[in-house]
C-alpha cells in the first residue's frame, strides 16, 4: 500500500529564482509557513533536519539523494530493509511564456506502510499551502 500526496502550481518567475528559495534553508522560515525548524544543507548526499507545522512532535531528516539544478530535487527519509520509505520529489520546469510550472510529490510506501499511513496526518493542506507561498515568495523576487 502506498500514499501519495502532490500539488502543482504555475509561478511567474524563472526556475533559477525558484531553485533558489527551495535550496537556502535560511530562507524557508521567512517564505514558508508550513515549517517550524529546518536545519542543515540542501545538497547531493546531505540531510536536511525539519520539524514540520503539520506534525510538530516529530523532527525527520531526509537525505537528498537527486539533485539536477534547476530542474529536479528528491528528498528520502525511512526505515531499513524497505519496511517504510517517504519519498518527495521537487520539479521545476520552465515554460515557453517565461513562466515555470512547480510539481511536489510525496509518496509513502514499504512493507508496513498499511500501518504507518494511517498514523500520517492529512498532509494535503500543507503541500497546497507551500506551493501557494513558494509562488508568492518567487513572484516578489
Amino acid at each position: 500500500m502506498a500514499l501519495t500526496y502532490n500539488v502543482t502550481t504555475n509561478i511567474s518567475a524563472t526556475p533559477e529564482a525558484v531553485w533558489g528559495l527551495l535550496t537556502d534553508v535560511a530562507s524557508w522560515r521567512e517564505w514558508n509557513p508550513t515549517i517550524i525548524e529546518i536545519d542543515g544543507t540542501i545538497a547531493l548526499g546531505e540531510k536536511v533536519t525539519l520539524r514540520p507545522q503539520v506534525n510538530p512532535k516529530r523532527t525527520f531528516s531526509p537525505k537528498v539523494t537527486v539533485f539536477d539544478a534547476p530542474y529536479k530535487m528528491v528528498w528520502s527519509d525511512g526505515m531499513p530493509l524497505g519496511l517504510f520509505k517517504g519519498v518527495r520529489t521537487y520539479t521545476i520546469s520552465p515554460q515557453d511564456d517565461g513562466s515555470t510550472t512547480f510539481a511536489m510529490e510525496e509518496v509513502y510506501s514499504g512493507l508496513m506502510s498499511g500501518m504507518i499511513v494511517k498514523s500520517i496526518p492529512d498532509m494535503q493542506p500543507a503541500f497546497d499551502e507551500f506551493a501557494s507561498s513558494l509562488k508568492t515568495a518567487a513572484e516578489k523576487s
